[in-house]
Protein backbone atom coordinates (compact mmCIF):
# COMPACT_ATOMS: atom_id res chain seq x y z
CA UNK A 1 0.00 0.00 0.00
CA UNK A 2 1.00 3.59 -1.22
CA UNK A 3 -0.13 6.89 0.11
CA UNK A 4 -0.56 8.15 -3.04
CA UNK A 5 -4.03 8.90 -4.65
CA UNK A 6 -3.42 6.20 -7.02
CA UNK A 7 -2.62 3.67 -3.70
CA UNK A 8 -6.11 4.66 -1.74
CA UNK A 9 -8.15 3.01 -4.34
CA UNK A 10 -6.87 -0.17 -3.57
CA UNK A 11 -10.03 0.43 -0.62
CA UNK A 12 -9.96 -3.37 0.73
CA UNK A 13 -6.26 -3.20 1.91
CA UNK A 14 -6.66 0.29 3.72
CA UNK A 15 -9.69 -1.04 5.27
CA UNK A 16 -8.36 -4.42 5.85
CA UNK A 17 -5.19 -2.65 7.87
CA UNK A 18 -7.72 -0.90 10.08
CA UNK A 19 -7.12 2.45 8.48
CA UNK A 20 -10.13 4.74 8.01
CA UNK A 21 -10.23 6.67 4.44
CA UNK A 22 -11.77 9.82 3.52
CA UNK A 23 -15.26 9.91 2.63
CA UNK A 24 -15.44 12.94 0.21
CA UNK A 25 -14.46 12.79 -3.43
CA UNK A 26 -10.84 13.91 -3.20
CA UNK A 27 -10.18 14.95 -6.62
CA UNK A 28 -13.03 17.20 -6.91
CA UNK A 29 -12.02 18.94 -3.77
CA UNK A 30 -8.82 19.75 -5.67
CA UNK A 31 -10.84 21.20 -8.28
CA UNK A 32 -12.89 23.22 -6.44
CA UNK A 33 -10.46 24.41 -4.11
CA UNK A 34 -8.28 25.39 -7.34
CA UNK A 35 -11.15 27.23 -8.50
CA UNK A 36 -12.29 29.09 -5.12
CA UNK A 37 -9.85 28.35 -2.67
CA UNK A 38 -11.24 29.43 1.16
CA UNK A 39 -8.72 28.86 3.36
CA UNK A 40 -4.60 29.09 2.92
CA UNK A 41 -2.35 28.11 5.87
CA UNK A 42 1.11 28.94 6.74
CA UNK A 43 3.12 26.41 8.71
CA UNK A 44 3.01 22.87 6.93
CA UNK A 45 4.47 21.04 9.72
CA UNK A 46 2.89 18.17 12.02
CA UNK A 47 0.67 20.07 13.95
CA UNK A 48 -1.02 21.41 11.22
CA UNK A 49 -0.94 17.84 9.31
CA UNK A 50 -2.31 16.00 12.32
CA UNK A 51 -4.88 18.79 13.51
CA UNK A 52 -5.87 21.65 11.90
CA UNK A 53 -5.62 19.65 8.54
CA UNK A 54 -7.92 17.10 10.40
CA UNK A 55 -10.41 19.19 11.22
CA UNK A 56 -11.04 20.26 7.61
CA UNK A 57 -10.88 16.68 6.61
CA UNK A 58 -14.19 15.99 9.26
CA UNK A 59 -16.37 18.78 7.58
CA UNK A 60 -15.41 17.77 3.87
CA UNK A 61 -16.68 13.81 5.19
CA UNK A 62 -19.65 15.46 6.51
CA UNK A 63 -20.74 17.25 3.39
CA UNK A 64 -19.98 20.32 5.61
CA UNK A 65 -17.30 21.82 3.14
CA UNK A 66 -16.62 21.53 -0.46
CA UNK A 67 -12.84 23.15 -0.94
CA UNK A 68 -9.75 21.80 1.17
CA UNK A 69 -6.73 23.86 2.79
CA UNK A 70 -3.43 24.95 0.72
CA UNK A 71 -0.71 24.47 2.76
CA UNK A 72 2.08 26.91 2.21
CA UNK A 73 5.35 26.64 4.34
CA UNK A 74 7.79 29.64 5.23
CA UNK A 75 10.77 27.87 7.13
CA UNK A 76 11.64 24.60 5.94
CA UNK A 77 10.58 24.29 2.28
CA UNK A 78 11.93 20.53 1.90
CA UNK A 79 9.38 19.40 3.78
CA UNK A 80 6.92 20.08 0.47
CA UNK A 81 9.58 18.58 -1.40
CA UNK A 82 9.93 15.50 0.64
CA UNK A 83 6.36 14.85 2.40
CA UNK A 84 3.97 16.75 0.44
CA UNK A 85 4.95 16.05 -3.20
CA UNK A 86 5.75 12.20 -3.32
CA UNK A 87 2.47 10.93 -1.42
CA UNK A 88 0.24 13.60 -2.55
CA UNK A 89 -0.20 16.14 -0.21
CA UNK A 90 -2.05 13.03 2.12
CA UNK A 91 -1.19 12.55 5.53
CA UNK A 92 -1.10 9.30 7.38
CA UNK A 93 -2.75 10.00 10.87
CA UNK A 94 -2.19 8.18 14.12
CA UNK A 95 -3.97 8.95 17.49
CA UNK A 96 -1.92 6.91 20.02
CA UNK A 97 -4.42 6.23 23.04
CA UNK A 98 -3.17 5.66 26.64
CA UNK A 99 -4.42 2.16 26.20
CA UNK A 100 -1.67 1.55 23.38
CA UNK A 101 -4.88 1.66 20.64
CA UNK A 102 -3.64 2.93 17.55
CA UNK A 103 -6.21 4.75 15.54
CA UNK A 104 -5.06 5.19 11.95
CA UNK A 105 -6.99 7.52 9.04
CA UNK A 106 -5.91 9.42 6.13
CA UNK A 107 -6.37 12.88 6.07
CA UNK A 108 -6.98 14.17 2.69
CA UNK A 109 -7.78 17.94 3.12
CA UNK A 110 -4.82 19.64 2.01
CA UNK A 111 -5.61 20.31 -1.68
CA UNK A 112 -2.11 21.55 -2.13
CA UNK A 113 1.49 22.22 -0.53
CA UNK A 114 3.30 25.27 -1.81
CA UNK A 115 6.77 27.08 -0.96
CA UNK A 116 6.59 30.34 0.32
CA UNK A 117 9.66 31.61 -1.32
CA UNK A 118 9.36 34.93 -3.01
CA UNK A 119 12.66 33.91 -4.57
CA UNK A 120 10.37 31.37 -6.84
CA UNK A 121 8.84 33.08 -9.43
CA UNK A 122 6.78 29.87 -9.60
CA UNK A 123 5.72 28.88 -6.34
CA UNK A 124 5.64 32.94 -5.39
CA UNK A 125 2.94 33.51 -8.55
CA UNK A 126 0.56 30.79 -7.12
CA UNK A 127 0.21 32.36 -3.83
CA UNK A 128 -0.61 35.87 -5.51
CA UNK A 129 -2.99 34.32 -7.31
CA UNK A 130 -4.55 32.62 -4.60
CA UNK A 131 -4.39 36.12 -2.25
CA UNK A 132 -6.42 37.87 -5.04
CA UNK A 133 -9.25 35.42 -4.81
CA UNK A 134 -12.34 36.82 -3.65
CA UNK A 135 -13.23 33.15 -2.28
CA UNK A 136 -10.42 33.50 0.28
CA UNK A 137 -11.84 33.61 3.54
CA UNK A 138 -9.28 32.93 5.88
CA UNK A 139 -5.09 32.59 6.47
CA UNK A 140 -4.09 30.80 9.57
CA UNK A 141 -0.73 29.91 10.99
CA UNK A 142 1.24 27.32 12.83
CA UNK A 143 4.79 28.72 12.55
CA UNK A 144 5.67 28.96 16.03
CA UNK A 145 6.33 32.25 18.08
CA UNK A 146 9.51 32.45 16.61
CA UNK A 147 8.02 33.38 13.21
CA UNK A 148 6.04 36.47 14.41
CA UNK A 149 9.48 37.93 15.85
CA UNK A 150 10.74 41.03 13.99
CA UNK A 151 13.40 41.54 16.99
CA UNK A 152 15.97 39.92 18.54
CA UNK A 153 15.98 39.80 22.50
CA UNK A 154 17.97 43.04 22.83
CA UNK A 155 14.97 44.20 20.67
CA UNK A 156 16.89 45.04 17.59
CA UNK A 157 15.29 44.28 14.36
CA UNK A 158 16.02 41.07 12.70
CA UNK A 159 18.75 41.48 9.41
CA UNK A 160 15.80 39.95 7.16
CA UNK A 161 13.27 42.04 8.95
CA UNK A 162 15.57 45.12 8.25
CA UNK A 163 15.98 43.94 4.25
CA UNK A 164 12.69 43.50 4.04
CA UNK A 165 12.12 46.88 4.87
CA UNK A 166 14.28 48.10 2.31
CA UNK A 167 13.80 46.54 -0.20
CA UNK A 168 10.25 46.68 -0.27
CA UNK A 169 7.16 43.62 -0.88
CA UNK A 170 8.39 42.24 -3.94
CA UNK A 171 10.27 39.51 -2.52
CA UNK A 172 9.93 39.29 0.92
CA UNK A 173 11.94 36.60 2.85
CA UNK A 174 10.64 37.08 6.67
CA UNK A 175 7.21 35.12 6.86
CA UNK A 176 5.55 38.44 8.34
CA UNK A 177 6.70 40.36 5.54
CA UNK A 178 5.60 37.04 3.27
CA UNK A 179 2.34 37.75 4.75
CA UNK A 180 2.00 41.39 4.21
CA UNK A 181 3.17 41.21 0.86
CA UNK A 182 0.16 39.31 -0.01
CA UNK A 183 -1.99 40.90 1.70
CA UNK A 184 -1.13 43.77 -0.16
CA UNK A 185 -2.01 41.74 -3.41
CA UNK A 186 -5.41 41.22 -2.13
CA UNK A 187 -5.34 44.91 -1.39
CA UNK A 188 -4.32 45.78 -4.91
CA UNK A 189 -6.94 43.64 -6.54
CA UNK A 190 -10.33 44.11 -4.36
CA UNK A 191 -9.58 44.70 -1.41
CA UNK A 192 -11.87 41.95 0.00
CA UNK A 193 -12.26 41.17 3.70
CA UNK A 194 -10.20 38.59 5.18
CA UNK A 195 -9.31 36.93 8.19
CA UNK A 196 -5.59 36.41 9.21
CA UNK A 197 -5.49 34.08 12.33
CA UNK A 198 -2.61 32.56 14.08
CA UNK A 199 -2.89 29.10 15.45
CA UNK A 200 0.13 29.10 17.45
CA UNK A 201 1.03 28.04 20.83
CA UNK A 202 1.81 31.34 22.16
CA UNK A 203 0.17 34.02 24.21
CA UNK A 204 -1.89 37.38 22.50
CA UNK A 205 -0.92 35.24 19.11
CA UNK A 206 -3.30 37.18 16.63
CA UNK A 207 -1.83 40.39 18.48
CA UNK A 208 2.05 39.31 17.98
CA UNK A 209 0.99 38.56 13.85
CA UNK A 210 -1.17 41.98 13.84
CA UNK A 211 1.33 44.15 15.28
CA UNK A 212 4.32 42.47 13.24
CA UNK A 213 2.63 42.74 9.82
CA UNK A 214 1.59 46.36 10.57
CA UNK A 215 5.08 47.22 11.35
CA UNK A 216 6.08 45.75 7.84
CA UNK A 217 3.69 47.83 6.06
CA UNK A 218 4.19 50.77 8.04
CA UNK A 219 7.91 50.93 7.05
CA UNK A 220 7.14 50.23 3.21
CA UNK A 221 4.86 53.18 3.48
CA UNK A 222 7.47 55.05 5.15
CA UNK A 223 9.94 53.83 2.55
CA UNK A 224 7.76 55.04 -0.63
CA UNK A 225 6.43 51.41 -1.58
CA UNK A 226 3.22 51.60 -0.73
CA UNK A 227 -0.06 53.68 -0.20
CA UNK A 228 -1.53 54.85 3.54
CA UNK A 229 -4.57 53.54 1.93
CA UNK A 230 -3.23 50.26 2.40
CA UNK A 231 -2.01 50.62 5.69
CA UNK A 232 -5.05 52.01 7.02
CA UNK A 233 -7.19 48.97 4.97
CA UNK A 234 -4.76 46.35 6.52
CA UNK A 235 -5.35 48.57 10.11
CA UNK A 236 -9.05 48.00 9.96
CA UNK A 237 -10.13 44.69 11.64
CA UNK A 238 -13.55 44.79 9.72
CA UNK A 239 -11.90 44.42 6.81
CA UNK A 240 -8.50 42.33 7.88
CA UNK A 241 -9.31 40.85 11.23
CA UNK A 242 -6.65 39.07 13.28
CA UNK A 243 -8.79 36.55 15.32
CA UNK A 244 -6.82 35.49 18.74
CA UNK A 245 -6.63 31.56 19.26
CA UNK A 246 -5.53 28.68 21.72
CA UNK A 247 -4.64 25.46 20.43
CA UNK A 248 -3.39 22.67 22.20
CA UNK A 249 -2.69 19.17 20.91
CA UNK A 250 0.75 17.25 21.65
CA UNK A 251 2.78 16.28 18.02
CA UNK A 252 5.63 14.72 18.30
CA UNK A 253 8.34 13.20 16.48
CA UNK A 254 7.64 10.26 14.53
CA UNK A 255 8.26 7.32 16.86
CA UNK A 256 10.03 4.05 15.42
CA UNK A 257 7.43 2.07 17.17
CA UNK A 258 4.68 3.33 15.36
CA UNK A 259 6.63 3.48 11.70
CA UNK A 260 7.39 -0.41 12.86
CA UNK A 261 3.29 -0.95 12.70
CA UNK A 262 2.72 0.76 9.60
CA UNK A 263 5.04 -1.05 7.75
CA UNK A 264 4.29 -4.32 9.33
CA UNK A 265 0.13 -3.33 7.66
CA UNK A 266 2.02 -3.41 4.68
CA UNK A 267 2.09 0.40 3.87
CA UNK A 268 5.30 1.61 2.27
CA UNK A 269 7.53 4.41 2.49
CA UNK A 270 6.97 5.41 6.28
CA UNK A 271 10.44 6.54 6.96
CA UNK A 272 11.09 9.77 8.21
CA UNK A 273 13.23 12.27 7.01
CA UNK A 274 15.50 15.18 8.42
CA UNK A 275 15.78 17.88 6.40
CA UNK A 276 18.53 20.39 6.16
CA UNK A 277 16.94 22.95 8.96
CA UNK A 278 16.58 19.94 11.14
CA UNK A 279 13.06 19.32 11.30
CA UNK A 280 11.96 15.74 12.17
CA UNK A 281 9.13 14.78 9.86
CA UNK A 282 7.39 11.23 8.11
CA UNK A 283 4.83 10.85 5.99
CA UNK A 284 2.52 9.67 9.07
CA UNK A 285 1.96 12.20 12.06
CA UNK A 286 1.43 10.87 15.41
CA UNK A 287 -0.45 12.44 18.24
CA UNK A 288 -2.09 12.21 21.61
CA UNK A 289 -6.02 11.76 21.22
CA UNK A 290 -7.09 15.20 23.65
CA UNK A 291 -6.67 18.34 21.22
CA UNK A 292 -8.46 21.93 21.89
CA UNK A 293 -8.41 25.02 19.74
CA UNK A 294 -10.48 27.96 20.55
CA UNK A 295 -10.82 30.80 17.90
CA UNK A 296 -12.06 34.42 18.41
CA UNK A 297 -15.18 34.35 16.11
CA UNK A 298 -14.51 37.25 13.86
CA UNK A 299 -14.52 36.70 10.25
CA UNK A 300 -15.68 39.36 7.57
CA UNK A 301 -15.50 37.34 4.44
CA UNK A 302 -17.23 34.13 6.23
CA UNK A 303 -15.15 30.83 7.82
CA UNK A 304 -15.68 27.04 7.27
CA UNK A 305 -17.92 25.49 10.01
CA UNK A 306 -15.02 24.73 12.71
CA UNK A 307 -17.93 24.58 15.63
CA UNK A 308 -19.01 21.56 13.68
CA UNK A 309 -15.56 20.19 13.95
CA UNK A 310 -15.45 20.44 17.20
CA UNK A 311 -13.73 24.42 17.46
CA UNK A 312 -14.57 26.68 20.59
CA UNK A 313 -15.84 29.47 18.59
CA UNK A 314 -15.73 32.22 21.04
CA UNK A 315 -14.99 35.89 21.73
CA UNK A 316 -11.10 37.34 22.25
CA UNK A 317 -12.09 37.38 26.38
CA UNK A 318 -12.48 34.07 26.61
CA UNK A 319 -9.92 33.22 24.13
CA UNK A 320 -7.34 35.31 26.30
CA UNK A 321 -9.06 33.33 29.53
CA UNK A 322 -8.48 29.63 27.86
CA UNK A 323 -5.11 30.69 25.81
CA UNK A 324 -3.71 32.32 29.91
CA UNK A 325 -4.93 29.12 31.27
CA UNK A 326 -3.38 26.40 29.51
CA UNK A 327 -0.21 28.32 28.60
CA UNK A 328 0.62 30.02 31.49
CA UNK A 329 -0.44 27.46 34.15
CA UNK A 330 -2.13 24.65 33.65
CA UNK A 331 -0.07 22.92 31.00
CA UNK A 332 3.04 24.45 29.29
CA UNK A 333 5.18 25.50 32.42
CA UNK A 334 4.53 21.93 33.56
CA UNK A 335 6.25 20.73 30.41
CA UNK A 336 9.22 23.28 30.57
CA UNK A 337 9.58 22.01 34.19
CA UNK A 338 9.84 18.79 33.75
CA UNK A 339 11.76 18.82 30.37
CA UNK A 340 14.74 20.76 31.82
CA UNK A 341 15.07 17.94 34.91
CA UNK A 342 14.40 15.04 32.58
CA UNK A 343 16.99 15.98 30.84
CA UNK A 344 19.44 16.50 33.41
CA UNK A 345 17.91 13.37 35.21
CA UNK A 346 18.43 11.26 32.31
CA UNK A 347 15.51 10.71 31.10
CA UNK A 348 14.27 10.43 27.34
CA UNK A 349 10.64 10.03 27.08
CA UNK A 350 7.95 12.45 28.88
CA UNK A 351 5.85 9.30 29.72
CA UNK A 352 8.59 8.00 31.87
CA UNK A 353 9.35 11.24 33.82
CA UNK A 354 5.60 10.57 35.67
CA UNK A 355 6.96 7.81 37.87
CA UNK A 356 9.19 9.54 38.73
CA UNK A 357 8.19 11.03 42.47
CA UNK A 358 10.27 14.37 42.20
CA UNK A 359 9.31 15.51 38.82
CA UNK A 360 5.64 14.53 39.38
CA UNK A 361 5.59 16.47 42.20
CA UNK A 362 7.09 19.83 40.88
CA UNK A 363 4.64 19.00 38.01
CA UNK A 364 1.74 18.98 40.61
CA UNK A 365 3.34 22.11 42.59
CA UNK A 366 3.68 24.11 39.49
CA UNK A 367 0.01 23.51 38.29
CA UNK A 368 -1.97 22.66 40.88
CA UNK A 369 -0.53 25.01 43.78
CA UNK A 370 1.30 27.64 42.27
CA UNK A 371 -0.72 28.29 39.03
CA UNK A 372 -4.37 27.56 39.83
CA UNK A 373 -4.70 30.76 42.32
CA UNK A 374 -4.22 33.05 39.45
CA UNK A 375 -6.57 31.50 36.77
CA UNK A 376 -9.43 32.97 35.91
CA UNK A 377 -12.32 30.21 34.42
CA UNK A 378 -12.60 30.49 30.75
CA UNK A 379 -16.13 29.22 31.11
CA UNK A 380 -15.74 26.70 28.40
CA UNK A 381 -13.13 24.38 29.89
CA UNK A 382 -12.65 24.08 33.66
CA UNK A 383 -8.88 24.27 34.62
CA UNK A 384 -9.06 21.85 37.60
CA UNK A 385 -10.36 19.17 34.94
CA UNK A 386 -7.70 20.14 32.27
CA UNK A 387 -4.86 19.86 34.50
CA UNK A 388 -6.53 16.76 35.90
CA UNK A 389 -6.48 15.11 32.47
CA UNK A 390 -2.82 16.88 31.95
CA UNK A 391 -1.49 15.07 34.77
CA UNK A 392 -3.47 12.04 34.95
CA UNK A 393 -4.03 10.98 31.18
CA UNK A 394 -1.74 13.08 28.82
CA UNK A 395 1.62 13.12 30.20
CA UNK A 396 1.37 9.75 31.66
CA UNK A 397 0.63 8.68 28.63
CA UNK A 398 3.69 6.00 27.21
CA UNK A 399 2.48 5.07 24.24
CA UNK A 400 2.79 8.92 23.17
CA UNK A 401 6.64 9.39 22.24
CA UNK A 402 7.63 12.70 23.33
CA UNK A 403 10.64 13.79 24.91
CA UNK A 404 11.96 16.04 27.01
CA UNK A 405 14.57 17.74 25.02
CA UNK A 406 11.93 18.41 22.38
CA UNK A 407 10.28 20.33 24.99
CA UNK A 408 13.37 21.70 26.14
CA UNK A 409 14.28 23.22 22.63
CA UNK A 410 13.58 27.39 22.61
CA UNK A 411 12.56 27.86 26.42
CA UNK A 412 14.30 31.02 26.46
CA UNK A 413 11.67 32.04 24.49
CA UNK A 414 8.85 30.34 26.11
CA UNK A 415 9.78 31.37 29.60
CA UNK A 416 8.46 34.88 29.85
CA UNK A 417 5.09 33.48 28.57
CA UNK A 418 4.97 30.10 30.55
CA UNK A 419 5.95 31.69 33.83
CA UNK A 420 6.82 35.45 33.61
CA UNK A 421 2.81 35.82 32.98
CA UNK A 422 2.11 34.09 36.72
CA UNK A 423 5.06 36.21 38.30
CA UNK A 424 2.99 39.41 36.77
CA UNK A 425 -0.35 37.93 38.79
CA UNK A 426 1.64 37.41 41.99
CA UNK A 427 3.44 40.50 41.98
CA UNK A 428 -0.08 42.61 40.88
CA UNK A 429 -2.39 40.87 43.54
CA UNK A 430 -1.48 42.23 46.96
CA UNK A 431 -3.16 39.37 48.30
CA UNK A 432 -0.48 36.87 47.13
CA UNK A 433 3.12 36.34 48.24
CA UNK A 434 5.30 36.15 45.07
CA UNK A 435 8.09 34.72 47.85
CA UNK A 436 5.87 31.94 49.10
CA UNK A 437 6.28 30.21 45.42
CA UNK A 438 8.62 27.28 45.68
CA UNK A 439 8.03 25.14 42.53
CA UNK A 440 8.04 27.84 39.60
CA UNK A 441 11.70 29.49 40.83
CA UNK A 442 13.01 25.57 41.48
CA UNK A 443 11.84 25.41 38.03
CA UNK A 444 13.73 28.50 36.60
CA UNK A 445 17.05 27.42 38.49
CA UNK A 446 16.71 23.76 37.00
CA UNK A 447 16.85 25.43 33.69
CA UNK A 448 19.86 27.68 34.32
CA UNK A 449 21.49 24.59 35.57
CA UNK A 450 20.35 22.97 32.36
CA UNK A 451 21.98 25.61 30.37
CA UNK A 452 25.21 24.55 31.79
CA UNK A 453 25.33 21.31 29.38
CA UNK A 454 26.29 18.23 32.16
CA UNK A 455 23.41 16.03 33.51
CA UNK A 456 23.32 14.99 37.09
CA UNK A 457 26.00 12.67 37.40
CA UNK A 458 28.28 15.32 35.88
CA UNK A 459 29.20 14.25 32.22
CA UNK A 460 28.17 16.00 29.18
CA UNK A 461 24.90 16.16 27.78
CA UNK A 462 23.32 17.53 24.60
CA UNK A 463 21.65 20.83 25.09
CA UNK A 464 18.19 21.45 22.98
CA UNK A 465 18.98 24.21 20.33
CA UNK A 466 17.78 27.77 21.55
CA UNK A 467 18.46 31.38 20.03
CA UNK A 468 19.84 32.69 23.10
CA UNK A 469 21.96 28.64 24.35
CA UNK A 470 25.00 30.70 23.82
CA UNK A 471 24.95 33.89 24.77
CA UNK A 472 23.25 32.61 28.16
CA UNK A 473 26.20 30.18 29.05
CA UNK A 474 28.60 32.81 28.34
CA UNK A 475 26.65 35.00 30.76
CA UNK A 476 26.29 31.80 33.69
CA UNK A 477 30.34 31.75 33.59
CA UNK A 478 30.60 34.62 36.20
CA UNK A 479 28.23 35.51 39.22
CA UNK A 480 27.76 39.07 37.68
CA UNK A 481 26.19 37.38 34.29
CA UNK A 482 24.00 35.08 36.67
CA UNK A 483 22.94 38.49 37.84
CA UNK A 484 22.13 40.07 34.45
CA UNK A 485 19.85 37.21 33.32
CA UNK A 486 17.64 36.99 36.62
CA UNK A 487 16.98 40.54 35.76
CA UNK A 488 15.84 40.49 32.46
CA UNK A 489 12.50 41.34 31.74
CA UNK A 490 12.90 39.93 28.24
CA UNK A 491 13.75 36.54 29.45
CA UNK A 492 11.51 36.05 32.55
CA UNK A 493 9.00 38.67 31.99
CA UNK A 494 10.21 40.75 35.09
CA UNK A 495 12.64 41.66 36.89
CA UNK A 496 13.31 38.91 39.16
CA UNK A 497 14.97 40.92 41.71
CA UNK A 498 12.23 43.75 41.35
CA UNK A 499 9.65 40.99 42.24
CA UNK A 500 11.43 39.66 44.99
CA UNK A 501 12.41 36.35 43.61
CA UNK A 502 15.88 36.38 42.33
CA UNK A 503 17.33 35.02 45.88
CA UNK A 504 15.66 32.17 46.09
CA UNK A 505 16.36 31.56 42.41
CA UNK A 506 19.99 31.79 43.05
CA UNK A 507 19.82 29.85 46.33
CA UNK A 508 18.18 27.16 44.14
CA UNK A 509 20.96 27.39 41.25
CA UNK A 510 23.43 27.40 43.64
CA UNK A 511 22.24 24.12 45.00
CA UNK A 512 22.08 22.38 42.00
CA UNK A 513 25.43 23.07 41.31
CA UNK A 514 26.89 21.96 44.17
CA UNK A 515 28.27 18.67 42.25
CA UNK A 516 26.89 14.85 41.28
CA UNK A 517 23.87 13.88 42.45
CA UNK A 518 23.01 17.77 43.33
CA UNK A 519 19.90 18.05 41.01
CA UNK A 520 17.91 15.18 42.43
CA UNK A 521 19.14 16.07 46.11
CA UNK A 522 17.70 20.00 45.86
CA UNK A 523 14.46 18.17 44.30
CA UNK A 524 14.11 16.05 47.70
CA UNK A 525 15.21 18.44 49.68
CA UNK A 526 12.35 21.10 48.94
CA UNK A 527 9.01 18.88 46.96
CA UNK A 528 9.73 16.38 50.38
Amino acid sequence: MRLTLTGLQDKSAWEKAGVRLPKNDVQKMRELTAKNPAWVHFGAGNIFRGFIAALQQNLLDAGLAETGIIAAETFDYEIIKKIYDPFDCLTLMVTLRASGKMDKNIIASIAQGIRADSSDAEEWAKLKAIFVKPSLQMVSYTITEKGYALRDVKGELLPVVVSDMKSGPDAPKHAMSVTASLLLERFRAEARPIAVVSMDNCSHNGEKLRASVLEVAKAWVDNGFVDKEFYAWLSDEKQVSFPWSMIDKITPRPAEVVEADLKALGVEDMSPVITNRNTYIAPFVNAEAPQYLVVEDNFPNGRPALEKAGVYMTDRETVNKTERMKVTTCLNPLHTAMAVYGCMLGYTKIADEMSDPEIKKLVELVGYKEGLPVVVNPGILDPKKFIDEVVEERLPNSFLPDTPQRIATDTSQKIPVRFGETLKSYVADAKLDVKSLTAIPLALAGWLRYLGGTDDKGEAMQVSSDPMLEVLQNELKTPEGLKAILSNKNIFGVNLYEAGLAEKVEGFYKELNAGPGAVRATLKKYLA
